[in-house]
């Protein structure tokens, strides 16, 4: 791999900068005069070396260490299945969590790129597009493996897809809202999923939007605009004691803030910044949530609880406090996929795609 000494310069400030490595290229990369290609080559790069950073020898020049990383990356399954479980997350992991050296295999490498066409648009979409393969169950999701800035295509602009991990696309078709319905997506954040919810109801009934920062609700409104998409009602939800609305739902989703352990091939600068505490915290976090929303709920509605993460404190864990706490909520299946159970995991191994729990209940009384 070869690095300008322009490019390697821009690696360094952003390795250099006391952030997430996301926003540290957003920062970078927008006040640079370097071309699409260049940028493009620094962001790998910098996500490479995240990746293989229990590899490097960091007493290094910086130009070694990113060739040694790039030797890996080239060929991942060389790597030792001993090598992977020691060294590509942190020892700590391994406490909270099963790690196999298939699912350390596809944390190291890059992850795959996924659209979510409209609803039944799936062919017509990859035809426009082109470089994309349709997902054999979900005719919706494409694994786009094209070059081109997707953000600048006619498509995007018309609101024909939104990209997004096909982890969260079996969120929303699991939930399988119906038009007329009145939803909450009780932890929205920028609207992925409220987005797909709306589509999947057909622009009919209404979905609520919630959390705790305005911004993310304000980016949420541009890209429902975007998709043309209209039966959403924005509800800020400031203070966790105090529901931001007192209707009741025929469905609730609660995709709760996690350790996003589920997302470290994507963000594998994650993995070295956080902490085991953090996941203490946030599944005390996630148990209140569950246990505040739930009655929420018309009778006989369904409740759907999604983390982007695999640890047992913030997935089965939670899953058996909340029953435990609750017989008013029976488990519920979740038909898609073959599967019939009240809780499904995602494997990164398996689907391609970040990690996801999902479990999901009905209130029966």
């Amino acid at each position: 791999m070869q690095l300008s000494g322009t490019v390697l310069r821009a690696i360094e400030q952003v390795l250099a900068a006391q952030k997430p490595a996301d926003a540290s290229l957003r920062d970078t990369l927008r006040s640079s005069a370097l071309n699409p290609d260049q940028k493009r080559l620094i962001s790998r790069s910098v996500f490479t070396y995240y990746r293989w950073l229990g590899w490097l020898d960091r007493r290094k020049p910086l130009r070694a260490q990113l060739e040694h990383a790039f030797e890996l990356a080239a060929d991942v399954e060389k790597v030792r299945d001993d090598e992977l479980i020691a060294r590509a997350f942190p020892s700590w992991v391994r406490d909270l969590m099963p790690l196999s050296p298939a699912l350390l295999r596809e944390f190291q490498r890059e992850p795959r790129l996924w659209l979510r066409a409209r609803p039944g648009q799936g062919n017509q979409l990859a035809a426009q597009l082109g470089d994309c393969e349709t997902h054999p169950t979900l005719a919706d999701a494409l694994w786009y493996r094209g070059e081109q800035d997707l953000f600048r295509t006619s498509e995007f602009h018309n609101g024909q897809f939104e990209i997004q991990d096909l982890g969260s696309q079996i969120v929303g078709r699991l939930c399988a809202p119906t038009p007329g319905q009145t939803w909450w997506d009780a932890c929205a954040g920028e609207g992925g999923k409220t987005l797909h919810l709306c589509d999947l109801m057909q622009n009919k009934g209404l979905v609520w939007a919630s959390d705790t920062a305005q911004w993310r609700l304000d980016i949420l409104k541009r890209r429902a605009s975007r998709a043309k998409l209209f039966n959403y009602r924005l509800a800020p939800w400031k203070v966790l004691d105090h529901l931001p609305t007192k209707t009741k739902f025929d469905g609730i989703l609660i995709d709760a803030p996690c350790s996003g352990i589920g997302t470290w091939g994507r963000n594998p600068h994650a993995r070295w910044t956080t902490k085991p505490s953090d996941v203490t915290e946030l599944a005390a976090i996630q148990t209140r949530l569950l246990a505040k929303v739930a009655k929420s709920l018309k009778l006989g509605a369904k409740l759907f609880y999604s983390v982007c993460t695999l640890t047992i404190p913030e997935t089965t864990a939670i899953a058996d406090t909340f029953e435990n706490a609750d017989p008013s909520f029976k488990p519920a299946a979740l038909r898609l996929l073959e599967t019939t159970s009240s809780r499904l995991q995602i494997p990164p191994e398996q689907f391609h795609s970040v990690g996801m729990f999902i479990g999901a209940w009905q209130r029966s009384s």
